[in-house]
């Protein structure tokens, strides 16, 4: 495609020869590694958080993301090439704008646009021609046309012309050591064919992964629902196959390997205390929420969202069947919890599914302690909590021992042999006499 639009041309020389500057909006688990590695491919790049906090680590070249090398950030910092604010002023001196922001969902599983609306609004004000926008915040289909565009476009833009928008879903997978920010290919879909072109020239400007392009944000926008649906669903099968193979006196850990050995038509999905993180619990509702515009009823998807849901339910109800095996009841009885980030080798423990047991543990009347050696603290209820280190007093202290993170460090030779009851959730092919899901 031969590019007339002579902004157009301008920023994507400037990306080609890394003389762009580059902003990023939301300096969290997606943000704060896109900034890293922009400015690591030689842009200029400030990054844009209202937390204070964050922006002032940033500064200080004080890393506070698992996928962030402590040293790139201090470095890159130290150099020049990334500094953090909290004023939406420095808008009037980028050539891009990547936005990473929360988009959360309400206590009616509909999707919280109040960042993204907030956040477009600010850049709009501030923003000058010739700029690209690029939205990564995982969203439902038709964020960036149906409430992006007139946004940008009500400040006397023409999206488009002067204004290049376009939708890249972010692909972060916290504690995956071979796949990160800088390697993992980018979908890009813009609003025309130009700003599809624009946008995708950034990215192949930083990144070692191929960049598809497609051609609307929408299409971009239900693939990575697609991505994250399709994990869902699956992971439900594989949690609902546990809860039968429990009832049958059959190993689904056991199944699922044999089943593994097919080389075509099947790929493993495990089942666990219930899925957690920002993405696969709640980015299908998305599509739910919108699906209803259209008089669709996502029966599938809602299904699996009610199957992983009751994961925590599940769980606690083996607890109590297992504390029966020794005349025990779970009201007074002390549990240790191994765990609380959402996945193993990581100290996230957003949406975490063990923060649901903990509560329904709670209504119970049990006592519990939580050890996890990636997570320090949490909050629950508006209550913080400290972790513990585990030990062999803290198993000798409790009546049952509840694994619901494999996290690699912990030394899962303490509990064995100690006489402990055990409900091990994701299979710890380490401990000896252990119930599981």
């Amino acid at each position: 495609m031969e590019i007339e639009n002579y902004l157009a041309k301008n920023l994507i020389n400037k990306f080609n020869k890394k003389e762009a500057t580059i902003g990023v909006i939301g300096l969290g688990y997606v943000g704060l590694p896109l900034a890293v590695e922009k400015a690591k491919a030689g842009f200029n790049v400030i990054g844009f958080d209202i937390t204070k906090d964050r922006v002032d680590k940033v500064n200080q070249g004080i890393n506070y993301i698992g996928d962030v090398v402590q040293e790139d950030l201090e470095s890159l910092v130290s150099n020049g090439n990334l500094r953090a604010t909290d004023d939406y002023k420095f808008i009037q001196s980028v050539d891009a704008i990547a936005i990473c922001v929360p988009t959360p969902l309400d206590i009616y599983k509909q999707p919280n646009m109040e960042y993204i609306k907030s956040s477009i609004e600010s850049i709009s004000k501030n923003i000058e021609k010739g700029t690209l926008v690029v939205l990564e915040s995982t969203t439902y289909p038709g964020t960036t046309e149906e409430l992006v565009k007139p946004i940008i476009e009500e400040h006397g833009f023409v999206v488009g012309e002067n204004i290049f928008l376009a939708y890249s879903p972010e692909r972060v997978d916290p504690g995956n050591k071979h796949y990160n920010t800088k390697n993992t290919p980018k979908v890009v879909g813009g609003v025309n064919e130009i700003s599809t072109k624009v946008a995708a020239a950034l990215y192949r400007a930083v990144l070692e992964s191929d960049v598809h392009e497609v051609s609307s944000p929408a299409v971009a926008e239900m693939e990575k629902i697609l991505e994250n649906t399709y994990r869902n669903i699956n992971i439900a099968l594989a949690n609902e196959m546990a809860i039968l193979c429990n009832k049958m006196g059959i190993d689904v850990w056991e199944v699922i390997d044999a089943a593994s050995t097919k080389p075509y038509g099947f790929m493993p999905f495990y089942p666990g205390p219930g899925v957690g993180g920002h993405c696969i619990p709640i980015d299908p509702w998305y599509l739910t929420w919108k699906a209803r515009e259209y008089n669709y009823h996502t029966k599938l998807i809602e299904a699996a969202g009610e199957i992983n849901d009751s994961m925590a339910d599940y769980v606690v109800q083996r607890i109590i069947e297992i504390l029966n095996t020794q005349n025990k009841a779970l009201n007074g009885s002390k549990l240790l919890i191994l765990g609380i980030a959402y996945k193993k080798d990581i100290d996230d423990y957003r949406s975490s599914p063990v923060l649901d047991i903990l509560k329904k543990l709670n209504i119970f009347g049990a006592d519990w302690i939580v050890s996890d050696p990636y997570v320090n603290e949490f909050e629950m209820n508006g209550q913080t909590f400290t972790t513990m280190n585990l030990s062999e007093e803290l198993i000798s202290n409790c009546d049952l021992v509840l694994i619901t993170t494999d996290h690699s460090t912990f030394d899962y030779s303490l509990l064995n042999n100690k006489d402990k009851l055990i409900l091990d959730t994701k299979n710890v092919k380490k401990i000896n006499n252990c119930f599981k899901l």
